[in-house]
């Protein structure tokens, strides 16, 4: 058998070497039209930063080292113009003398990853100073840059996860840096009160942050000397950093006749198989599901690509491993902030006919007396199964072994009663005895049984509409008339079961406090003295004020 893959980054040469551990009877060759394999995309922006020291750890293995390992010949600098699926055949071209070349295969595997997206203003030019974010020639081309020309002043066009690690990066490197985006928020893939802790941050060190801007003109050649936006600002620049996302490479796919889902990238079953059953796709180019919906998303990450590698290797040599979906968990480190995401946004869950529960988790990372700091936790559930549905995080530290244990969690398709008994390490160095993932646990179910939540959003949309309400601060008159809810009244906690009698029991009634804890302490006097409908306002007052300031 022959088993010839296009592409050698992550999930080509996943499938090379399972494809070898399995057998010894297989011919095995990679086709990649880069000058490097098997690198770290992810890795670039520290490299430019000076992180990482030397491009060698991004590239730590080549052609010879995997023809040695594995006996896979790879080849380099050669691009696979043309896909014969009815003859088994591949037209080639060889990139350094131009040679084209003819091979056969018995199995294809698409390894042919995305390409970045570049913007309008962009297209069909060349600029000294324009750098994309993609491969390792990328990043010798902006450190070479950085390093002979000393740039005063950076823009960056994207906030996803390479425009936040560039914009950090170029900022310690003592770069002025503006941020352009084209949406209404940073991270696209977070929900918006999120993300704007995000985007807080980033005003905060200094980054100029524009949403909802394009780059409209280009002004200089053959070096960009400034950018010309939709609203007509002129920005001058020394460098530009297009990282807008990126598109899977499905053109030989397309030509090939393999079918492409609704996502735009190439469509695959369970086994990594296109239509065409000689034909595989792995890595970026290939769409993956939702665990949690069973329909197909796309989202490229060398994680995800590694693992549809390994299964497609396995399978064509006799294997019966499968994918199990993915959830789209990510993590970005934005100078000292770490933030994550897993499963459903609020936004995907109700787009998708959940009904659902939202909590805001304030609390420390380990025990106040041993420096613990505030993580955010944004935790989702179905209403009618009590499914943990999806999170968000934010904080300093600690955020990504909390995301990884309710990743874990939503993958076995826990509760949120399952997550408060989920019997995690404490030591105060580490957590909190209550850990902020056991917290999110009960305070979930506690809403989904007896006591719900109401967020900003809900409680300032009943307000707008005029809706009979009584809210009740439970905080201290010091801590009250520094900042309160609109239309709020205080009452301490330890007054509220006496002046309880002069509330009315069957209005719709709120109460919260600075973070949520005492809030819930007034919510749960309130309901067992009768009232009818209370609520707690999830995240309090910390929350509340964050959400009126992004709506300014």
């Amino acid at each position: 058998m022959r088993i010839v893959v296009i592409g050698s980054v992550a999930a080509g040469t996943s499938v090379a070497a399972k494809a070898r551990r399995n057998t010894e009877n297989a011919e095995i060759v990679v086709y990649d039209q880069d000058k490097d394999i098997s690198y770290s995309v992810c890795g670039i922006p520290y490299f430019v930063g000076e992180e990482v020291e030397s491009i060698d750890k991004l590239t730590p293995r080549n052609a010879t080292w995997f023809k040695k390992r594995y006996n896979v010949d790879i080849f380099t600098e050669h691009r696979v113009t043309h896909i014969d699926p009815y003859k088994k055949e591949l037209q080639i071209t060889n990139l350094q003398t131009g040679q084209a070349i003819t091979d056969t295969y018995d199995v294809l595997v698409l390894a042919t990853g995305a390409a970045p997206v570049t913007p309008e203003a962009f297209i069909d030019q060349k600029w000294d100073n324009v750098f994309q974010v993609r491969n390792i020639q990328n990043a010798i081309s902006i450190r070479a840059f950085v390093d002979t020309h000393k740039p005063k002043k950076a823009t960056i066009l994207g906030a996803g996860f390479i425009g936040l690690e560039m914009a950090e990066q170029l900022f310690n490197e003592g770069i002025e840096v503006t941020l352009i985006q084209r949406g209404k928020q940073v991270m696209k893939h977070m929900d918006p009160d999120m993300a704007f802790r995000v985007e807080n941050l980033l005003r905060d060190k200094g980054i100029r942050v524009l949403l909802e801007t394009t780059v409209a003109e280009v002004v200089g050649t053959p070096f960009v000397n400034a950018v010309k936006t939709d609203t007509s600002e002129i920005i001058d620049t020394d460098m530009v950093i297009l990282a807008t996302g990126v598109r899977p490479n499905t053109k030989l796919a397309q030509e090939a006749g393999i079918t492409i889902g609704g996502t735009g990238a190439v469509q695959v079953d369970k086994k990594m198989r296109t239509n065409v059953s000689t034909i595989y796709a792995v890595g970026d180019v290939a769409e993956s599901y939702s665990l949690i919906t069973g329909k197909p998303i796309y989202r490229p990450l060398g994680s995800t690509a590694n693992k549809m590698g390994r299964i497609a290797g396995d399978v064509i040599t006799g294997g019966c491993l499968e994918h199990r979906g993915i959830l789209g968990t990510g993590i970005v480190r934005v100078f000292d902030m770490a933030v994550a995401q897993t499963g459903l946004t609020e936004k995907e869950a109700r787009e998708a006919g959940y009904d659902i529960a939202v909590l805001y988790n304030i609390k420390p990372d380990k025990a106040d007396y041993l420096g613990g700091i505030e993580l955010t936790i944004k935790a989702i559930a179905d209403k009618a199964t009590g499914r943990v549905l999806g999170a968000q995080i934010t904080g300093i530290n600690g955020v990504d072994k909390r995301i990884d244990v309710l990743a874990t969690a939503i993958s076995f398709k826990a509760k949120a009663e399952d997550l408060f008994h989920l019997d995690l390490a404490y030591a105060p160095p580490f957590a909190t005895t209550k850990d902020p993932v056991l917290y999110a646990g009960m305070a979930l179910d506690n809403a989904l049984k007896r006591n719900p939540l109401i967020t900003p959003e809900e409680l300032i949309k009943k307000q707008q509409m005029n809706e009979r309400l009584q809210i009740i601060d439970a905080r201290s008159p010091k801590q009250y008339a520094v900042s309160s809810v609109e239309g709020a009244i205080n009452v301490p906690l330890a007054d509220l079961r006496e002046k309880a009698q002069t509330l009315d029991p069957s209005i719709s009634t709120i109460t919260y406090c600075n973070k949520g804890v005492t809030g819930n302490a007034a919510q749960n006097i309130l309901l067992n003295l009768g009232f009818k409908q209370v609520f707690n306002l999830s995240g309090g007052n910390k929350n509340y004020q964050m959400y009126r300031h992004m709506k300014k």
